[in-house]
This record gives structure tokens, sequence and C-alpha cells, in this order.
């Protein structure tokens, strides 16, 4: 009698949670809570550990420049291997922490109310309650996400959801936020990240109508309900999910991204028979030999005169040797292949170099950081402290050449239109390929590198030049 009656008590409370999570008004601001504190959660629980691998990668920067003489295989452990391949997996944390809330949202039964839930809105798109799977599998990865569409039998249905899940922001392309994010919008981490993905979602929804308007004619399924009993996640399984998750992303950094590292900083690295534009080992030795007798002709005993000297000569060595960096690295072969496309990415906010980084992140997003990494590190004061954070070499990037010649490269409006072109433009190729092979033609594929690329520069043009205007 008293098990009856635990079972009678626990189904009047799976029945109240129902009312609740798949309630046809408050069932949307609770979902969209749990998605901001999957958000805020993957961003401030991370930040710890971020850190703590930050501060790794960088002693062990410091370390091997300490102990290496000069050398070409200095500068490509140090501004290759491990600007590349540090300002990637220092992203690990936040990675894993996204696959934990939504192994959690999986393991508990809240996930199938949240399809439930948003039966009625995928039917106005003209898609199936069925179709919310594979959006929410977009998150961790968007091919098993493609893959899973088979499931749904109506083809247009199928289509509709192939070619929209792309805008579902996969975990490959979250380094790249975390990183901008971080480094222009700290007070509102949570928030912007979860501004991102809103925008890719709303993206794929207006999509999915043009679609439905235009190529298609997707007929609606009712959808089944089941709603499988609420369970505690189990801590072996979670664990187990993360896990997974991870050792694939370590899988991903020692293969292609490192390869890939490596062929951007030998890009970067050569030619090395520059010409350069001025003699700057001349305006060096010009500027040494009038610090010593500036320093002959100051007074000893002022040690506040000496130190302003000194602090004056090290400012103008360090501008010159930094000049001289951005004009080598804008004269090797990856310089000339930024500078070809630059062009196009202007209107934009965006500079030759983060032209390479979603050239190269075509391959997979992840490379985006790396490629930033690289090249960023580039244009580094071999004098300072080569510990410093990408984070802090994308601020102190400005201009050295044309019209914004001193101006910031980056700022939070270009960070922001330059995150939503990440979000948007080409997916990777593996996912190109599962779009051919589930839809049946490349001709999807084709269509979905162009149009997503399309409107990837048109939203990030909107949100540059607009914003431009209002700031």
């Amino acid at each position: 009698m008293a098990g009856s009656e635990t079972k009678s008590g626990s189904k009047q409370f799976s029945e109240a949670l129902d009312r609740i999570f798949t309630h046809r008004i408050w069932g949307f601001p609770v979902f969209f809570a749990f998605l901001w504190i999957m958000f805020a959660g993957t961003f401030r629980l991370g930040a710890y550990p971020m850190h703590w691998l930050e501060t790794g990668v960088s002693f062990l920067s410091d370390v091997l420049s300490a102990a290496m003489p000069d050398s070409i295989l200095k500068d490509l452990l140090i501004g290759g291997i491990i600007s590349g391949i540090g300002g990637v997996i220092v992203f690990l944390p936040n990675i894993l922490l996204l696959f934990f809330f939504i192994s959690v949202m999986e393991d508990t039964g809240y996930m199938a109310r949240a399809v439930y839930l948003m039966d009625k809105v995928m039917h106005r798109i003209g898609l199936h309650g069925r179709s919310f799977i594979p959006m929410i599998m977009g998150f961790g990865c968007n091919v098993p996400a493609i893959l899973a569409t088979r499931s749904i039998e109506n083809r247009d249905s199928r289509l509709i959801t192939i070619l929209i899940n792309p805008f579902f922001s996969c975990s490959a392309r979250l380094p790249v936020y975390v990183l901008l994010i971080s480094a222009f919008f700290p007070g509102h981490s949570g928030t912007m990240l979860f501004l991102i993905y809103l925008i890719g979602v709303a993206l794929g929804v207006i999509t999915a109508l043009v679609l439905k308007r235009t190529l298609f004619r997707a007929e609606h399924t009712p959808y089944e309900k089941y709603l499988p009993p609420y369970r505690i996640p189990t801590v072996r399984k979670t664990l187990r999910s993360m896990w997974a998750n991870g050792v694939s992303y370590l899988k991903k950094i020692s293969g292609v991204i490192l390869v890939a590292t490596i062929v951007i900083w030998a890009l970067g690295y050569f030619p090395r028979n520059i010409s350069y534009s001025v003699d700057y080992d001349g305006k060096i030795a010009g500027l040494k030999k009038a610090h010593e007798v500036a320093l002959a002709q100051a007074d000893a005993s002022d040690d506040g005169a000496i130190r302003s000297l000194s602090e004056e000569y090290d400012r103008s060595i360090r501008q010159l040797t930094l000049q001289r960096n951005a004009e080598m690295h804008e004269k090797s072969y990856i310089g000339r292949i930024g500078k070809w496309i630059e062009p196009a990415l202007r209107p934009l906010g965006f500079d030759w170099k983060m032209g390479i980084s979603l050239l190269t992140g075509i391959s997979a997003k992840e490379i985006v950081v790396s490629t930033m990494g690289v090249l960023y590190q580039a244009d580094a004061d071999p004098k300072g402290p080569s510990s410093s954070t990408l984070i802090d070499r994308l601020h102190s990037q400005v201009y050295t050449t044309g019209p914004r010649a001193g101006e910031k490269v980056f700022t939070p409006l270009v960070a922001f239109a330059f995150m939503v072109f990440i979000l948007i433009y080409f997916p990777c190729i593996g996912t190109i390929a599962t779009i051919s092979k589930v839809s049946g033609s490349w001709r999807w594929g084709a269509f979905t590198v162009f149009y997503s690329t399309f409107l990837a520069w048109v939203m990030a043009l909107l949100i540059y030049q607009v914003g431009s205007l209002l700031v």
C-alpha cells in the first residue's frame, strides 16, 4: 500500500512538472532560462580551469623562450605550435561544460519535454517536432545532427532540417565565441553567448520559412507525444559523455589543427628575403647612438631624467620593431593571400588576418582560434613577454598602414560582427560532405556553402556599418 502511495506521489510530481515544462506559455521562458543557465555556466565555471590552462601554456612558452637559442625551430615551437595549439586547448573546459549541460538535460528527461513543447513552433515553419532533436544535437556537432534527420519521414521536412542545421552553432565555434566575448564583453559573457546562439536559431527559423514558401512544400505530421519518466542523471554516464567529447576534441587538436597550425606558421614565416620600405635596422642603430649621446650629456645624479630617457628609447625601439614585424608579416606568403581577399572583408571591419582565419576555418572552426594565435603572435614584441595571452594581443592590435593607421583593429563592434560571421558562414568540410550524403545530392552541399557565406557577409556588413553609424 505504501509503495502504491509512493508511486502515485511520484506520478503526481511528474505531472506537476510537465504542466510547467510543456505549458504552451510558461514552458518557453523555462526552456530559455535553462539555455541561459547552460551558456552562463559554460562561461563562468569554465573561466577558472581556462585561466589555469592559459597560465600553463604561458609558462611553457616562457621556459622554451629562455632555454632555446634563436632559430627556426624556436620560432616554430613558440610562434607556431604553442601559440596555435595553446590558443585552442585552453577552451577544453568550456567544451566539456557545454556537453555536461546537454547530457544532463537529456538524461533527466527534460529534452523530450522541450521537443514536445517545440512541436507547434516546428509546425508553423513547416517542420515536424522530431526536427527539433537534430537542432539541439547541432549545438554539439552538426555532422551527427544531420545524420539524425534520417528519422524524419517527410522528404521536404528532412531537407529543410538539414539545410538549417548549420545555423545551430556547433561546439567547434565555441572557442571563437569564448575568446572574443572574454576579450570584449567580459561583463556580459553569458548573455552575449546566449545572444549569439539565439541569432543562429532565429536565422534557422527564418530560413526554414523562406525555404517552405519557395523550394519546398513541407506538410506537417502530428507529433506522437512520448514523455519518458524523469530520472536523476548518473555521474558515471555524464562523465562518460564529457570524456568522449573531450577525447574527440583533443584528437582534432593533435591531428588536423596541428597540421594546419604548422602550415599557417610556415606561410607566415617565409620568404625571409623581404625588401622593407624603411631601413629599420638603420633607424634602430640611429636611435641607439642618439640614446647613448643623450645619456652621456645627462646629469648622472638625476635618476628621473635617466629613467625618462630610457623609457622613451625603449618605446621608440618597440614601435620600430612592431612596424618591422608587421611589414614582414604582410609581405609573407600568407600576408599576400590575406591582402588579396581583404578588399571583400574591409566593409565588414575585418583585417587581412581575420580573413585568413576565416579561410582556414573552412576545414574546422577551431582552427580559426589557432590561426589567430599564430598570426597575431607574429606581430608581438620579441623583447616583450612571450606569455601575453591571445586576448592581450587582440587588444593591442592596431592598423600600421592605410587610412586607419593607428586605430584599433578589434573593437566590440568588430568582434560582434566577426562572431556572427563565424556563426553563419561555410560549415566545415565534414558538415558539407554529410549534407551531400544524407540529402542524396552534392547540389545541396554546394547550395549550403554559397547561401550561408553570402548571408554571413550581409549580416556582418549590416552589423558593422549600421553599428558604426550609431556608435
